[in-house]
C-alpha cells in the first residue's frame, strides 16, 4: 500500500501548501493598538490635495553629518501664488494632467511628484471596462506615490517639498506623436535652476525622467540624487481566494539578485545596501509593480524606512558636484504598469522576476514561454491552458504509465492483500513480511510508482504558480460562462468537475487496507473541492484536464494489467 501512502502524502502536501499560501501573509500591518498615535495629516486620505510628509522623509546623502538640516528650499514666485498674513508671496501647488494612449497620469508641482497613475488598458473588472484600475494615489488607504529629488550638502536643490512651476496643467500624446514631454522648472533663491523632464512614449509603462541643474549660484553645487516610493499598507487587496500573493517591497542587486522586502521587514529595520551597481527598487503587487531604474552604470546605495504609518523604498546616489556657471543632467526611469514578462526583462536585468513564481522560477519561465508560443498560435488562453497540459502530460506520458501500472497491479492483488490482513490481524511484522514475499513472486515493487509522481511535482507546482501569477490571464475569457480566467468560476462548474475527476481517479487505485486511511482518501476530494471553488478559473481548468487525462490513461492501463494483457 505504499503508493496509497503516497497520494495520500501528496494531498496533504498540496493542502498544506495552500494553508501556508493562506496564512503567510505581510506581516507588520498597523493596527490600532500597536501603531503610534500621529497627527490627522499623517493618515493617507486625511491631509489635504498636495500635501506631502514630513522633511523627516527625505533621505540624507552619505555625507552629511547628523546635525545639516535638509528643510525644503524656497522656489521662485513665478506661476500661481498666495499671498500670506505677512504679504509674502508664496507658490501654490497644481495638478499636472497627462494622457498618453495607456496611461492616465497626475503630477503634482510639490514636489514634482507621481501622485495618481490609472492603466487604461487594465480595467478593473469584465463589469467595468470603462473604470481603469488605478495603480498609484496619493488619497484613500492605498497611497503609492513616486518621488525624487536631491538631498543637498552645499547650495540649493528641489526634494519633494519643493514646489515647481509649470506652463501648462494637462498633455495629450498627440496622433502621429510618440512621446510627451512635460518640464517642471525650480529656482532657488541663489540661483540655481532646475528642470525636472518626464517624457511618456507611445504604448509604454516605462517613463524617462531627467533633471538638469544649471548652476548659476557661485559657487559649487553638491547634491545626492534621490529616488524613493512611498505607500501604505492597509487591508487584504493581496488576497486572491484562498491564496495570497506577495505585495511589498523588492529590490535587485548585481550581487545577491532578487530580494524581497517586506513591510514587517521595513518596520523592524531599515535597508541601506551600499554602493549598488545599477539594479532597481520596486513597489510589487499581484499583476502590477512601480519601479525606479537608474543607468545601469551608476552606483547607488539602496534604503527603506518606515514613518507616520508609511512604507519608503529607494535609492540615492553619492554626492555629486556641479561646478559653479556649469550644468549637469541626472536621469532616471520610472516603469508603472503591468508584470507583463516580456517586457520586463527587455527594461533592466532581473525586472522579470517580479512575476513571482518563488524557488522554482527555473522551471516556471519555460513553461510560461511555452504557453505564451501556444497561445500566439491559438488566441485563446483557455485553449492555450488546456494544450499545455496536454503537452505536459505526454512529456510525463511513459513515467505515468509507470505508476498508473504499479497501481494497477497492486489492485489486482487486493483480494489477496485483504486475506492476509485477516489471517494476521494485529500482528503487522508477519503481515509485511507475508506482503513482501508476494511481491517478489509477483515481481511487483510497491515503490514503483512514487518515483514517476515525484518528478512531475515541481513540473505541476510550477504551473500552478504560472497561472496564478501570469497578467495576461487577468479578465481573458475562455468561452461560455468563463469569461475571466483570473477569476473564480461565477457557477462553480469547474470546481465540482474537478472534484468528480479527483474522485474517479481514486475510484480506479487500490483502496486502502487502513480503515482511517481510507476514511482520509474518501474526504480527500470534497476537501480539494471546497479549496478550489475559489481558485481563479484558469487553475481550476488546467487540473480539470489533467485529471481527465489521468482518468483516462489509468483506466486504459488498469483494464490491460486486469485482463491480463499488460506488463507487471
Amino acid at each position: 500500500m505504499e503508493n496509497q501512502r503516497l497520494f495520500l502524502i501528496i494531498g496533504l502536501v498540496f493542502l498544506g501548501l495552500l494553508l501556508f499560501q493562506q496564512w503567510q501573509k505581510d506581516y507588520g500591518q498597523p493596527t490600532t493598538a500597536s501603531t503610534p498615535q500621529v497627527q490627522s495629516t499623517d493618515i493617507p486620505g486625511a491631509a489635504p490635495s498636495g500635501s506631502g510628509p514630513t522633511t523627516a522623509a527625505i533621505p540624507q546623502a552619505s555625507t552629511i553629518p547628523a546635525d545639516v538640516p535638509t528643510a525644503p528650499q524656497a522656489s521662485s514666485t513665478s506661476g500661481p501664488v498666495v499671498v500670506n498674513g505677512e504679504g509674502n508671496k508664496l507658490p501654490v501647488a497644481q495638478r499636472v494632467h497627462i494622457v498618453t494612449d495607456v496611461l492616465d497620469v497626475e503630477l503634482d508641482t510639490f514636489g514634482g511628484d507621481i501622485r495618481q497613475v490609472d492603466l487604461k488598458k487594465y480595467p478593473v473588472s469584465i463589469e467595468k471596462k470603462d473604470v481603469p484600475t488605478r495603480l498609484m494615489t496619493d488619497t484613500g488607504a492605498r497611497l503609492f506615490v513616486a518621488q525624487s529629488g536631491f538631498s543637498m550638502v552645499e547650495g540649493q536643490g528641489p526634494n519633494h517639498e519643493s514646489i515647481y512651476q509649470v506652463t501648462q496643467n494637462e498633455y495629450r500624446l498627440s496622433e502621429g506623436k510618440d512621446e510627451v514631454k512635460v518640464d517642471l522648472t525650480w529656482t532657488g533663491q541663489d540661483g540655481t535652476k532646475v528642470i525636472k523632464t518626464y517624457t511618456f512614449h507611445r504604448g509604454s509603462y516605462l517613463i524617462d525622467m531627467n533633471y538638469k541643474v544649471v548652476n548659476r549660484s557661485g559657487t559649487d553645487w553638491k547634491g545626492s540624487f534621490y529616488r524613493q516610493m512611498q505607500r501604505t499598507h492597509y487591508g487584504e487587496d493581496h488576497k486572491l481566494g484562498f491564496v495570497y500573493t506577495y505585495m511589498g517591497g523588492v529590490i535587485y542587486t548585481p550581487q545577491d539578485h532578487f530580494e524581497k522586502i517586506k513591510f514587517e521587514a521595513m518596520q523592524k529595520k531599515n535597508l541601506d545596501r551600499q554602493n549598488v551597481h545599477g539594479g532597481w527598487v520596486a513597489m510589487m503587487q499581484h499583476y502590477f509593480l512601480g519601479a525606479w531604474i537608474p543607468d545601469q552604470d551608476k552606483v547607488n546605495n539602496f534604503f527603506s524606512k518606515y514613518l507616520n504609518l508609511r512604507y519608503y523604498i529607494g535609492m540615492i546616489s553619492p554626492v555629486e558636484t556641479v561646478a559653479a556657471g556649469s550644468s549637469k543632467d541626472f536621469h532616471s526611469e520610472y516603469y508603472v504598469g503591468p508584470k507583463v514578462q516580456s517586457v520586463l526583462e527587455k527594461i533592466a536585468p532581473g525586472l522579470e522576476l517580479t512575476n513571482d513564481y518563488g524557488f522554482l522560477t527555473v522551471i516556471a519561465k519555460p513553461i510560461f514561454w511555452l504557453l505564451q508560443h501556444i497561445h500566439s498560435l491559438i488566441g485563446n488562453w483557455g485553449w492555450s491552458i488546456i494544450f499545455l497540459t496536454v503537452l505536459i502530460k505526454l512529456a510525463f506520458f511513459k513515467l505515468s504509465e509507470t505508476s498508473y501500472r504499479s497501481m494497477a497491479n497492486m489492485r489486482k492483488l487486493q483480494p489477496r492483500m485483504k486475506a492476509l490482513k485477516e489471517r494476521y490481524g494485529d500482528d503487522k511484522q508477519k503481515m509485511n513480511a507475508a506482503l513482501m514475499e508476494m511481491y517478489k513472486t509477483e515481481k511487483i515493487n510497491p515503490l514503483g510508482g512514487c518515483l514517476p509522481i515525484l518528478v512531475q511535482i515541481p513540473v505541476f507546482i510550477s504551473l500552478y504558480w504560472v497561472l496564478l501569477e501570469a497578467v495576461e490571464l487577468r479578465q481573458a475569457p475562455f468561452m461560455l460562462w468563463i469569461q475571466d480566467l483570473a477569476t473564480q468560476d461565477p457557477y462553480y462548474v469547474l470546481p465540482l468537475l474537478m472534484g468528480a475527476t479527483m474522485f474517479l481517479q481514486q475510484r480506479l487505485n487500490p483502496a486502502p487496507l487502513d480503515p482511517v486511511q481510507a476514511k482520509v482518501m474518501m474526504f480527500l476530494p470534497v476537501i480539494f473541492t471546497v479549496f478550489f471553488l475559489f481558485f481563479p478559473a484558469g487553475l481550476v481548468l488546467y487540473w480539470v484536464v489533467n485529471n481527465s487525462l489521468s482518468i483516462t490513461q489509468q483506466w486504459v492501463i488498469t483494464r490491460r494489467v486486469e485482463a491480463g494483457t499488460g506488463k507487471k
